[in-house]
């Protein structure tokens, strides 16, 4: 009976790798963001530094992974002028909190490197700041929404365990503000970003 019970024990803890080498890429992860950001027009814009953090879930079935995310991430792009309507007033613009949820699709090109394409919702918040010289300075925001498509490279590494990975990733991002009226207005940002990410699956 002792025999039996171990050999129970050693099999359920075996399982749950046995799955991961059979399926590498299958469960939930978590991950931190790193990257470049660029926001803006194609005529004006700003870049900064991208960070935040992400968690999703991964299913793989043979060569092909779906998954599902989310993601929160912050940027230090900023923009600012001065004189707009008198010599002594300043005006700025900054990206701040990124809302994103959305789908990816990969394949395993070797047992512990994926390639993958993403796409999904994305709400980003920018913050303005307009002082007009005399000591009055007036503060706004707005939420825009869009879309986002990406793709980038996963590499399995042991970096915290058999389960640690690092990736690679581009995306472009557009956001269009419509009115009351249900148009489109003059708002109209194209965003691109390179990031890298290292996290863990469970």
């Amino acid at each position: 009976m002792r025999y039996v019970l171990l050999a129970a024990a050693l099999g359920s803890v075996a399982a749950p790798a046995l799955a991961q080498e059979n399926a590498p890429f299958t469960g939930p992860h978590v991950e931190a963001l790193l990257g470049y950001d660029v926001v803006g027009t194609p005529d004006d814009n700003k870049d900064g530094l991208l960070y935040g953090a992400s968690a999703g879930y991964d299913f793989q079935i043979g060569g092909a992974v779906l998954g599902a995310e989310a993601e929160f991430t912050d940027s230090t792009a900023r923009a600012r002028e001065n004189g707009i309507v008198t010599a002594a007033d300043s005006a700025s613009i900054r990206a701040a909190r990124d809302l994103y949820v959305g789908a990816r699709l990969g394949f395993a090109v070797a047992p512990s490197t994926m390639l993958y394409a993403k796409g999904g919702y994305t709400n980003a918040r920018f913050k303005s700041e307009y002082n007009n010289g005399a000591g009055v300075t007036t503060l706004s925001s707005a939420d825009l929404d869009g879309y986002r498509i990406g793709a980038g490279i996963e590499q399995k590494l042991n970096l915290f365990g058999p389960s640690g990975f690092v990736k690679a990733e581009y995306r472009y991002s557009n956001y269009r503000h419509l009115n009351a009226a249900g148009t489109t207005s003059s708002i109209d940002l194209d965003r691109h970003q390179l990031l890298a990410g290292v996290g863990v699956r469970f």
